[in-house]
């Protein structure tokens, strides 16, 4: 496949993609005002933020980012475990939170930048599906519980479950502003049929506009909570309040995110590029998602991701390069210096709804039921994914996931497959006597397989293996051939282990040989000191080289 790797992703630009581009530019545009001030209210924050953080990152991509089609902006799953980070510090402050987020943004693009430098555009690994699955459930949950306040038009703060404490008794005692409810369900109606239904025309902007037209005729900005005048202007520094203690407490929180935005990030990215037939580089798109943060940080934004919303609109809409992000990016600055005071009558209520719809698409059930149906283990991991996002926090829950995962790992190599293998008539090749009953011992020979590493918590697992086989096999037997190719390391304690059953074999008669063993096993092995024990002679090539050269023997 083609790689995507020039820097600048306007590079080759063909004039008759112009007319894409704007008419594509246009239709996001649609999408990213709204968005963007509701993802801000969700994570805590002025939804002017929500503006520049849109704005800022679509010009910055368009100039580094290797991705021909991509939306970067702010993210519904983000939001929670920005909120999480800065609302602690901020101590009830708007212009505190709105510095700690830029700083949060700023510390993200450092960490994004340093990891391309070094190469760890693979680094999301660590994310398996069911943590991803977990993680991705346990937000859409988590945030459309914080939208609920404002969907309803309570007053309510403090962290998730003191709103949603406060919602609750609030409902008991009939404190629901009926106005706000009204406004929020007919939001999420607008929203959702023109899914439903397939049209061209965004849901959102349908809400957006409604809702506005709605509260300004029947005069109800005096009974609703309402965005109201956004400030005139364009993005501009606003760190100040800050130091260095702040940035070391937000560190790991940016860590985590980093990892997270990375993830999403990367995947719509290569999903995209592969649509094409080609693919980009991982690092690349590390270096330019950090750039992108670490700019809209330094002018009033907060951490951004890949959106998984927004760009599938740009791609329906003809996009055909980062030109469809400038033309989005310069109509809501024009938005911003123009009029910005349509937002006066824009219900929070609404952003709410916004939310909460990008939350419900968000989860993924079909996906839980899938995996619950074909994994006990992994579905642990997405249980605790789940559970631990809710109940301990987003970042926190998201290492609990991946520590029970790394543990779940660890636990198959400490225990691995082993088997006996054997010939079978009419079957090329030796297969598993277990599986294969019907297959027979080759005369002579003991031919075992032990499916994992070999490291200090599995060596004994082989030697007590092969000691029970030796044991239950007829007197007869001369040698012990280890099929070998699913090992693929091996470290000192392992091999200490492997000498000693080298050292048992010999004393009842019976060699110890290695069939398919890789090449850089077996020079570790051999450097590690056992050349003298394991001569050329205990290697072969094959299973079936070592039996017919065993056999002639």
């Amino acid at each position: 496949m083609d790689r995507l790797s020039n820097v600048w992703a306007l590079k080759g630009y063909k004039r008759e993609w112009l007319r894409h581009d704007i008419v594509a530019g246009a239709a996001l545009f649609a999408l990213l005002v709204p968005a963007g001030m509701a993802y801000a209210q969700a994570a805590g924050l002025p939804p002017v933020t929500g503006l520049y953080a849109t704005v800022v990152p679509l010009l910055v991509y368009a100039v580094v980012g290797p991705s021909r089609i991509l939306v970067l902006g702010p993210d519904s799953a983000l939001a929670p475990m920005i909120a999480a980070a800065i609302v602690p510090l901020a101590a009830g402050s708007s212009e505190k939170s709105v510095a700690l987020a830029g700083l949060l943004a700023v510390l993200i693009g450092v960490i994004m930048l340093a990891g391309s430098a070094l190469r760890l555009g693979s680094i999301t690994g660590l994310l398996s599906k069911p943590i991803r699955l977990g993680y991705l459930n346990g937000i859409a949950l988590l945030v459309a519980l914080s939208q609920l306040p404002a969907f309803l038009g309570i007053e309510a703060d403090g962290d998730i479950w003191q709103k949603l404490a406060k919602v609750t008794a609030g409902v008991l005692n009939g404190g629901v502003n009926v106005a706000a409810l009204l406004l929020g369900v007919g939001s999420l109606a607008l929203i959702w049929i023109p899914r439903l239904l397939k049209w061209k025309v965004p849901g959102v902007l349908l809400a957006v506009v409604g809702t506005c037209i709605a509260t300004a005729v029947w005069g109800l900005n005096d009974d609703v909570k309402v965005t109201g005048v956004l400030p005139q202007g364009l993005p501009v520094p606003a760190l100040g309040g800050i130091g260095w203690a702040d940035a070391l407490t937000l560190l790991p929180a940016a860590a985590g995110i980093a990892l997270m935005a990375f993830a999403d990030t990367g995947v719509l990215s290569q999903t995209l590029a592969a649509k094409e037939g080609k693919r980009v580089s991982g690092n690349r798109e590390m270096a330019a998602l950090g750039a992108a943060n670490a700019a809209t940080g330094l002018l009033g934004g907060f951490p951004i991701s890949g959106s998984t919303s927004r760009t599938p609109v740009a791609v329906e809409a003809g996009a055909k390069s980062q030109m469809t992000g400038i033309v989005g990016a310069v109509l809501v600055l024009a938005f911003m210096l123009l009029a910005p005071g349509v937002t006066e009558y824009l219900p929070s209520a609404t952003l709410a709804a916004v939310v909460i719809a990008a939350a419900i698409a968000l989860a993924d059930p079909a996906g839980v039921r899938r995996l619950l149906k074909l994994s006990r283990s992994e579905s642990v991991v997405m249980l605790a994914a789940f559970l631990g996002v809710l109940t301990v926090g987003v970042l926190q829950g998201i290492v609990v996931a991946i520590a029970l995962a790394l543990l779940d790992f660890v636990r198959r190599a400490w225990d691995p497959y082993r088997a006996e293998l054997g010939s079978e008539e009419g079957l090329p090749g030796y297969h598993d006597l277990a599986r294969h009953p019907e297959g027979a011992r080759i005369p002579g020979l003991l031919i075992l397989r032990f499916d994992a590493p070999l490291f200090f918590g599995n060596g004994h697992v082989l030697a007590s293996f092969v000691r029970e086989q030796v044991d239950e096999a007829p007197d007869d037997i001369t040698h012990v051939v280890l099929a070998a190719e699913p090992i693929t390391g091996i470290d000192t304690t392992a091999l200490e282990d492997l000498v000693t059953l080298d050292e048992w074999l010999g004393q009842t008669g019976v060699d110890l040989v290695f069939a398919e063993l890789k090449g850089p096993v077996k020079d570790k092995l051999l450097h590690l000191g056992a050349a003298a024990r394991f001569t050329p002679e205990h290697f072969f090539p094959t299973i079936g080289a070592a039996v017919r050269a065993l056999r002639r023997a």
